[in-house]
């Protein structure tokens, strides 16, 4: 037979461990439900980077080296100057701004040169291409926010 006390010992130890597991399993659950919450704002900040990266690369001025100097890859629009001076890609943008017939929304451009416009992100790099042309001389941005051809 087991000493009464030495059983009383194990009941105590065994209520402080059921006390101890429960508080475990309890920060377990917070700890995983955290990770789930870091994991997710981890995603939402790669993709904010992602489209910051994609505004800045369709703002900024493109550069090429030529013969050791820098050459803006969208010129700045001068009167003998060729539309055929812009890479292809600001062609078909001009082209498709010409084609309207009038001023243009971001969305109606994209919407002739195939661009998913139910996706915002998507727009964003159109946007910067846009107004690069209209600062380069090449299209007008009216106040409203759209484009029209210069004449």
């Amino acid at each position: 037979m087991v000493d009464p006390e030495v059983q009383e010992r194990i009941a105590v130890r065994r209520a402080e461990l059921d006390d101890l597991e429960e508080q475990l399993v309890k920060q377990l659950a917070e700890v995983r439900a955290e990770r789930e919450d870091l994991a997710a704002a981890e995603r939402v900040l790669a993709r904010m980077g992602e489209q910051v990266a994609a505004e800045r690369a369709a703002t900024a001025p493109a550069v090429a080296q030529v013969g050791g100097k820098g050459v803006l890859l969208i010129p700045h629009r001068a009167p003998e100057m060729a539309e055929t001076a812009l890479p292809p890609e600001y062609q078909r943008i001009l082209a498709s701004v010409r084609a309207a017939g009038g001023p243009v929304l971001v969305r109606q451009v994209g919407e002739a040169l195939g661009v998913d416009t139910g996706v915002r992100g998507k727009l964003e790099p159109l946007r910067g291409k846009l107004t690069k042309l209209a600062d380069r001389g090449w299209l007008h941005k009216r106040p409203d926010g759209r484009f029209t051809v210069r004449p």
